[in-house]
C-alpha cells in the first residue's frame, strides 16, 4: 500500500490585493493541520507552503495562477481544504479551472 499519494490543484488569485499577509497567514495555520507536505508554486518556482515568508515571496498578485501540491496520507484532503480556503478568502482566490485539475 503506497502511503505517500501526491495531489495538486491550480488555483487563480482574484483577490484585488493578491495573496497578502491575512490570507497567506491563514493558508499557513490550515496547512500546518495537515501531515503531508504542502508544497505552492508559481511558475517553476515551488515553496512551502507552512511558511508565510515563503508564500509572499512568490508575489502573488490578482490574476496569478498558483498550484497546491501535497504530499502524504492525506493529500487529497490537503489541497481540497486549502483551495476551498482560497476561495472562501473574501473573494480572493479560485479554481483557475472548474474544481481546479488534480493530479494523483
Amino acid at each position: 500500500m503506497n502511503t505517500s499519494l501526491v495531489h495538486e490543484a491550480e488555483f487563480e488569485v482574484r483577490g484585488e490585493l493578491g495573496l497578502h499577509a491575512r490570507p497567506a497567514g491563514q493558508f499557513v495555520a490550515l496547512a500546518a493541520r495537515f501531515a503531508s507536505r504542502i508544497s505552492v508554486g508559481r511558475g517553476e518556482e515551488w515553496v512551502d507552503g507552512r511558511s508565510i515568508l515563503s508564500l509572499l515571496s512568490l508575489a502573488a498578485g490578482r490574476g496569478t495562477k498558483l498550484r497546491i501540491r501535497a504530499e502524504g496520507v492525506d493529500a487529497a484532503e490537503a489541497v481540497r481544504a486549502l483551495g476551498a480556503l482560497l476561495e472562501a478568502l473574501g473573494g480572493n482566490s479560485g479554481p483557475a479551472s472548474a474544481g481546479g485539475r488534480a493530479a494523483v
